[in-house]
Formats: C-alpha cells, sequence, structure tokens
C-alpha cells in the first residue's frame, strides 16, 4: 500500500510562482521591435500597449495595426535611413513666364475688323507654324476720311485718264515731237494710275495676321466682325518645349550661393540658373531660370503664368536623414509625420521636421534617429487607416 507524503509549504509556493509568473508571461503584449526609439532614445511605444487588433485598425495610443497581407496588398515598403549630409534649400514663390527667344505676341498695328484667316481663326492649342496667316484685319477709316480719299481717287482716276490720251496723241506725233515729251508724259500716265492704285487699295485693304514662330497658340481671344483697337494683343505663339521660370526673393546675394534648383511637384523637368535682376521689383529681386523636360524634345507640363514653387538648393550642407518626399505626410492636426514600423504589423506616427531638396526628396532635420525603420512607400495609406 503506497503512502502520499506531504509536499512541505515552500515547495508548494514555489510552484505557484513559478506557474503565475508563466501565465503572467503569456498574457503580455508582443513588445515593439528594434528601431522603435525616438531621436533622444526614448520609447515610442506607449507602455501596456496590446496590439489585439486582427485586421486594418488604428488603436486607441494613435498606432496602426496592418497585417501583413495588407502591406503586400499596400505596397508598404520599409528602409533603415542613415544620417547624412544634404544641401540646405530654401521654397521660393515663382510662375512660369515666355521665353522671349521662343515666344511671340501678334498685335494689330492699326484698328479694323476681325476676319478668318485661310484655314479659319486658330484657337488655344492649336500648333501653327511660322508665317501662317492667323487672321485679317480690314482697317475702316472713319467717314470724312473715307470720303477725302474716294475724292482724291476719283480726282487721280480722270488725271490719269488724260495723261493716257496725251500719250496716245503724242505718239500720233512720233517723228515731230521730241522723245523726251513723250517718255515724259508716258512717265507721268504710269505715276497717276500707281497713285491710282494704292489709294483705291487702301479703302478695301486688309492685313495679315501671320505667326512669328513655330508653336502652339497660348492665347486667342478673337471671333468673326470682333473689332480691335491698335496695339491689341490678338495672339501669343510659345514653343511648348522652352519656358522660363521667373521666382522672387529678397535676398540679392542668393542667387551666388545657389548650386542647383528644381520645381516642387514637378519632377519631370530641370532648372538652370540664368541670373538675378539687380532692379528690385515689388520690394523683391526676380531670378530667371530656364526649364528643360527629362526627355529632349517633349512638351513641358506647365502653362504661362502658373504659379510654382522654385526649390533652390544652397551651397551650404545640412544634416538629417534623406527620406522620399511622399514619406512626409499630414496627421488631422496638419502636423508633418512619418511613419515607423515598431512591429511585424504596428506602425506608429512620428512628428517630424524637414526641408525640402527637390521635387522628390526631404531631408529631415528634427523628429528621427538612425535606427528608425520608416515607411517611404504606402504612408499616405496608412495615414488613411482609421
Amino acid at each position: 500500500m503506497s503512502q502520499h507524503l506531504p509536499v512541505p509549504r515552500r515547495l508548494r509556493n514555489a510552484g505557484t510562482a513559478l506557474m503565475l509568473s508563466t501565465s503572467v508571461l503569456c498574457l503580455l503584449p508582443a513588445q515593439a521591435a528594434p528601431g522603435a526609439h525616438g531621436p533622444n532614445g526614448e520609447h515610442l511605444d506607449a507602455p501596456g500597449a496590446a496590439v489585439n487588433a486582427s485586421g486594418l485598425a488604428r488603436l486607441p495610443d494613435g498606432s496602426v495595426n496592418v497585417p501583413k497581407l495588407a502591406q503586400r496588398r499596400m505596397a508598404i515598403r520599409t528602409v533603415l535611413a542613415p544620417e547624412s549630409e544634404a544641401a540646405t534649400t530654401v521654397e521660393l514663390p515663382g510662375r512660369v513666364v515666355m521665353d522671349p527667344n521662343a515666344s511671340g505676341r501678334v498685335q494689330a498695328v492699326h484698328g479694323g475688323r476681325i476676319e478668318p484667316g485661310p484655314k479659319g481663326l486658330p484657337v488655344a492649342g492649336q500648333a501653327v507654324k511660322r508665317g501662317d496667316v492667323l487672321a485679317y484685319v480690314r482697317h475702316h477709316a472713319e467717314p470724312y476720311a473715307v470720303g477725302a480719299q474716294e475724292a482724291q481717287l476719283a480726282e487721280l482716276r480722270a488725271q490719269r485718264q488724260l495723261a493716257e490720251q496725251r500719250v496716245q496723241r503724242l505718239d500720233g506725233l512720233e517723228g515731230t515731237v521730241p522723245r523726251k515729251e513723250i517718255d515724259a508724259a508716258r512717265t507721268e500716265a504710269r505715276s497717276l494710275a500707281e497713285r491710282e492704285r494704292s489709294i483705291g487699295a487702301s479703302l478695301s485693304s486688309r492685313a495679315g495676321l501671320t505667326a512669328p514662330i513655330s508653336g502652339v497658340i497660348a492665347r486667342a481671344d478673337l471671333v468673326v466682325g470682333q473689332v480691335v483697337e491698335p496695339r491689341d494683343v490678338l495672339f501669343e505663339v510659345v514653343d511648348p518645349a522652352r519656358m522660363l521660370v521667373e521666382a522672387t526673393t529678397a535676398d540679392a546675394t542668393l542667387a551666388t550661393r545657389v548650386a542647383g534648383a528644381s520645381l516642387q511637384g514637378v519632377p519631370d523637368v530641370t532648372l538652370r540658373l540664368l541670373g538675378t535682376s539687380r532692379s528690385m521689383r515689388d520690394g523683391v529681386l526676380p531670378i530667371t531660370f530656364t526649364v528643360s523636360a527629362s526627355k529632349p524634345g517633349t512638351a513641358l507640363p506647365l502653362a504661362i503664368g502658373q504659379p510654382v514653387t522654385v526649390v533652390a538648393q544652397s551651397k551650404e550642407r545640412i544634416k538629417g536623414i534623406v527620406l522620399p518626399a511622399q514619406a512626409v505626410v499630414r496627421n488631422p492636426s496638419n502636423e508633418p509625420i512619418v511613419w515607423i514600423k515598431s512591429g511585424a504589423e504596428r506602425f506608429i506616427a512620428q512628428p517630424v521636421q524637414f526641408r525640402p531638396l527637390d521635387a522628390n526628396t526631404v531631408v529631415i532635420t528634427q523628429g528621427l534617429s538612425a535606427d528608425n525603420r520608416v515607411v517611404v512607400q504606402g504612408a499616405a495609406l496608412i495615414a488613411q487607416i482609421r
């Protein structure tokens, strides 16, 4: 017959403590992966924030849970970005202007009524070639001026007829009349005929408006029968592959420190500094850049008069973490943030300060450390999760 020996109280307490500690460890939430630290080494994970969501969800602490399958569908991509040096930048307001060597304006020298050209009136966006007749302007003088011209025309017509009759009589007397008198009569008749023809043509003349360059119609505000005044701008023709950007600044020394420039939000073009004006205009100095497309010969994705933001790169250097521009998004408070991956399926929003480098990249100056795994693709999709 077997006997059960009593278990000492101390062993029973130790076994109970071991079981309790094991249960507590099983219930603890998953800790953040390496890299979930702020720029000063602080933990970004809130203590006790358990990730118990099974799908896309924004957790009470503000972080976002994104399952692995959803990350693949959303094409989420993260990188460990090291700290480096980059050129400091400054944003300048600007606008797109015409290149004076690759654009032109068509103006009316004299006022009159608009008539269509051989192919009708062109419209904005239509391609034209240099020398094409775009429209006609038929001049209409004042009634008194028209009456005076018609009276002069009638007088010239009568004088021409008399001169032609005199030439006929002198031709019949050839041999008895000096040759010089016959030549003088013929010259006078030709002169009167040319004056008559010139004044007669001026009464019904029309001036042709031709394209000054080959390009695209950028402005056309005409209809058939419209009356225009002298020096009115009727058409603007531009070369879509050649434009300028005029930025403004109050710093007269900025042009000497510019190492490069780009357009914010327009990654398919490059800028080259032409020069800075030495005359203030409305309290600022204009800086002119030439614009060229990434693929030579293609049309620029810009329009004349379009407001743009020029990101000018300085020769000075700044330390920070260089990231793609799409990595920086805005939170509901309109603060710039980046998303840090703190676990297999957890992402934390981290406020940052940044400066744009060009149209595609930014440099984070505050808010990140080199061991943060930052979302560089799909950050905008994560920010939309509620």
